[in-house]
């Protein structure tokens, strides 16, 4: 049933459609968040509310990536290859945050972007402009999936904050599944940081150090 309120406490309502896409059709489900005006997404594929584990992404909309197909960060590449694997396993969700920027929105992000063309590195230029490393947070995936009836997840990240977060809300991560891909020139300085500053479970090899290395 479409506009189907929710959460009452959070104020959110769903509307919902199929959407065929080129990994296979999915059930787009969109969260408004009444009081913020943002919506977030959902896209389901198969039965999820069985209570047997769910491979779930929680994907933080990142426009110059996602859209442009930026090589400054892995978040198109990532997107593309989480939707993959929910299409292959035939059962899964895939939940879309507005959180662009790490939650700091386009317009600092690119302000961000110029900082690091200057010599900072990621968590620099957010705490240069007044923000914190990574002010994210995923309550609004948690409640997402409560209405699904997820209880019992398989987590595609290599980030252990979601994971956190989400058994923080009553959601169980069964499992964390990596999500690996491969890192360029442009990229390798994002994804060291991710490693080094902000805990993302990747290797050497995943980050670009090794070759990193090898180059100087």
């Amino acid at each position: 049933m479409l506009n189907d309120k929710i959460s009452a406490t959070l104020e959110m309502r769903v509307a919902r459609a199929k959407l065929p896409t080129l990994f296979g059709e999915f059930s787009a489900l969109v969260f408004e968040q009444r009081e913020s005006g943002l919506h977030h997404i959902a896209l389901v594929m198969g039965d999820v509310a069985d209570g047997e584990p769910v491979l779930v992404r929680l994907h933080s909309e990142c426009l110059t990536g996602d859209v442009l197909g930026s090589l400054r960060c892995d978040c198109g590449s990532q997107l593309e290859a989480a939707i993959r694997q929910i299409s292959a396993c035939g059962r899964g969700v895939l939940v879309y945050l507005r959180q662009e920027g790490r939650g700091i929105g386009l317009y600092n992000k690119l302000r961000a972007y110029a900082l690091q063309d200057q010599g900072m590195d990621t968590v620099e230029a957010n705490e240069h402009l007044g923000f914190p490393a990574d002010p994210r947070d995923y309550w609004q995936a948690a409640e997402m999936l409560r209405h699904l009836s997820v209880a019992k997840i398989l987590l595609l990240t290599n980030n252990p904050r979601k994971i956190a977060a989400l058994q923080n809300t009553g959601i169980q991560v069964v499992e964390r599944v990596p999500l690996i891909i491969a890192s360029n020139p442009q990229n390798q300085p994002y994804l060291r940081t991710k490693r080094e500053k902000l805990g993302h479970l990747l290797s050497e090899t995943d980050a670009g150090e090794t070759s990193h290395k090898k180059a100087s």
